[in-house]
């Protein structure tokens, strides 16, 4: 869930980023991985070529929609391993977009603690298995905004934030809806369409405020956020974690807002018609190793659901912002999975509001 700068970056091919230094050759053996931007280390990358005498090709992208509107038009036949937020997995599912794991191929599987394992949202791994996780909340410069009073007003509240730029995520609109109810008193987990559009109306109402900054997704807001640019937004905690590790924002704080917020699991899948699904799974496998897991969260910043890496884990890793505490995790909840009109009358009410 990270953004590439200067020349990692890489080019630009139909709108995504590939970051892939040189083409595969015709007889080599090709991953082709579909990945949030700046989520895995060339270190690791390289570590996997070694081993399974392959290439991998990586493709970018900056949110859930985006990978899924990449899918839904070719993309579940191009890609060998996608990595969609825990939520989406009924969905895509449901669509046809991802197919069954086999187990027997993941032996590293057992590595992952129980609380990652059969989770509610993919009953027994069928279609996922846990990469990376994290939490979703509010990054702001205490300078501009020295009391932003702890909650989603932040964002919604112009008596909290009157003057200073600030963006809300584009995305998908989870967060963003989610977050919206939370502040209007309904719960972050709100499932009414009433409560939907009620959020959907604060949004809308928060956009024509002059100091709005634009829809802008997570990881590239923060980067407008250390350049000065805008004074608050949403954030994830290892995009603040690998800022604070290279001293880039060293200035800007972080908070899991009081009313609720989200605790997020990504995950690995294979899409439904991968080109090289036998090499997903080894991908998948050598993941879940214990030092190549804590090498991921090292890089990253975000915390793993492995338990054999734990003892690998350094530096800001094990410091409350990426490793929340027990009075933190009383604000977190899991987004719950939308499917069928549910889901289709969710996203009509998001584009709504995007438009």
């Amino acid at each position: 869930m990270r953004l590439i700068l200067g020349a990692a970056a890489g080019l630009l091919v139909a709108g995504f980023a590939v970051t892939a230094a040189t083409p595969a050759r015709a007889d080599e053996p090709t991953l082709n991985l579909f990945i949030w931007s700046d989520y895995i280390s060339e270190s690791i990358i390289d570590g996997f070529e070694l081993e399974c005498g392959c290439k991998v090709v990586e493709t970018d992208y900056e949110s859930n929609a985006e990978m899924e509107a990449k899918l839904k038009t070719g993309g579940d036949s191009q890609f060998d391993v996608v990595v969609p937020s825990s939520y989406y997995i009924p969905e895509m599912a449901d669509e046809g977009l991802i197919q069954p794991l086999d187990h027997s191929q993941i032996p590293n599987f057992t590595n992952l603690e129980p609380k990652f394992q059969n989770p509610d949202y993919d009953p027994g791994d069928k279609y996922s298995i846990p990469y990376q996780w994290g939490t979703t909340g509010i990054e702001y410069d205490p300078k501009k905004i020295p009391n932003p009073g702890g909650g989603w007003g932040v964002l919604f509240d112009p008596t909290v934030n009157p003057n200073y730029p600030f963006t809300i995520a584009k995305g998908e609109g989870r967060d963003q809806i989610a977050a919206a109810c939370a502040y209007l008193g309904y719960g972050f987990n709100c499932s009414q369409e009433s409560q939907w559009l009620a959020a959907a109306k604060l949004i809308e109402q928060t956009k024509k405020r002059p100091n709005f900054a634009g829809f802008v997704d997570e990881t590239p807001a923060e980067q407008e956020e250390k350049n000065g640019l805008i004074a608050v937004t949403m954030a994830y905690n290892g995009d603040v974690g690998e800022c604070y590790a290279d001293g880039s924002c060293a200035n800007l704080k972080y908070y899991l807002p009081k009313e609720g917020t989200e605790i997020w699991v990504d995950t690995m899948a294979i899409p439904a018609h991968a080109p090289n699904p036998q090499l997903a799974l080894e991908f998948i496998n050598f993941i879940l190793a214990p030092h190549n897991g804590a090498d991921l969260s090292n890089f990253n910043q975000y915390a793993s659901p492995n338990a054999a890496s734990q003892q690998y884990l350094t530096g800001i890793i094990n410091t409350q912002l990426i490793t929340p505490t027990p009075d933190d995790y009383k604000k977190l909840q899991f987004l719950q999975p939308l499917r069928g009109a549910q889901y289709k009358l969710f996203n009509d009410i998001w584009t709504s509001v995007l438009q």
